[in-house]
C-alpha cells in the first residue's frame, strides 16, 4: 500500500494531480477510517492500463447503537483497518451507522443496499455480523451474493458489545408485549359488547 505522496512518485505525478483524479472519478483512491487517500497495486496496474477502471468498491460497514458508544466505534474502524491491511485489502469508503440492529431504517445502511442492487460493490467488511442487522443475516448475506457482492465477517465477539444485545432483547419483549395487552384489550371489548348484546336481546324477549 502507498500513500498519496509514495504514489505520486512511483507514477511521476504531482500530489495535486492524484487528489483531482480522485475527485472526477479517474484514478479513485482508497480510504482509511481518518479518511486518508492511500493506493494498492491494483491502482498501479489500473494507471498503467492492465485492468480496468470499472472497479466495483469494497466497503467498511461499522454500527453502533447510541452515541455514548465512540470508543466501539474506533475500536471497529480500527480492527477493519489492520485486518484490512494485513490481508492487502483496499478499503473505498467506510460506512458508519449509529442506530439499533433492529432498525432498518438507518440512512447509511439503506444507501449501501442501494449500491449493493445497483452492482456497485463488491465486498462489505464487517467486525461482526450484528454490525449490519441484529436478526437476518442470512437474508441479507444472499440478497448481497445475488448482487455480486459478498460479506466479510471478522466475527470478533469483542466488537459485538453484550449491552445491545440486551437493549434489543428488551426493545422485543416489549413490542410483543404491548401487542399482546392490545391483543387482550380487544377480547375482552369484544366479550363485553357480546354481554351488551345478549343482556339487551334478553330484555327485549322479557317484554315481548
Amino acid at each position: 500500500m502507498y500513500s498519496i505522496g509514495e504514489f505520486a512518485k512511483l507514477i511521476n505525478r504531482s500530489v495535486r494531480t492524484l487528489q483531482r483524479w480522485d475527485r472526477e472519478g479517474t484514478l479513485v483512491a482508497c480510504r482509511n477510517p481518518k479518511q486518508r487517500r492511500y493506493y494498492t497495486e491494483q491502482h498501479l496496474l489500473e494507471y498503467k492500463g492492465l485492468l480496468s477502471t470499472e472497479r466495483s468498491l469494497t466497503i467498511a460497514y461499522c454500527r453502533v447503537s447510541t452515541r455514548n458508544q465512540a470508543d466501539d466505534l474506533k475500536n471497529q474502524k480500527s480492527y477493519i483497518n489492520q485486518f484490512c491491511q494485513n490481508g492487502g485489502i483496499g478499503i473505498d469508503d467506510w460506512y458508519e451507522d449509529i442506530g439499533s440492529g433492529l432498525n432498518f431504517k438507518r440512512k447509511r445502511f439503506n444507501h449501501l443496499l442501494m449500491q449493493v442492487e445497483a452492482g456497485k460493490v463488491k465486498r462489505i467488511i464487517l467486525a461482526h455480523k450484528d454490525r449490519l442487522v441484529r436478526f437476518g443475516f442470512d437474508w441479507f448475506a444472499q440478497f448481497c451474493q445475488n448482487h455480486g457482492c459478498e460479506i466479510t465477517v471478522i466475527n470478533n465477539d469483542a466488537l459485538s458489545p453484550e449491552q445491545e444485545l440486551v437493549q434489543d432483547l428488551i426493545a422485543i419483549t416489549h413490542v410483543f408485549s404491548s401487542r399482546l395487552y392490545g391483543l387482550r384489550t380487544y377480547k375482552k371489548t369484544i366479550k363485553e359488547a357480546i354481554h351488551a348484546d345478549r343482556s339487551a336481546q334478553n330484555s327485549t324477549d322479557a317484554h315481548a
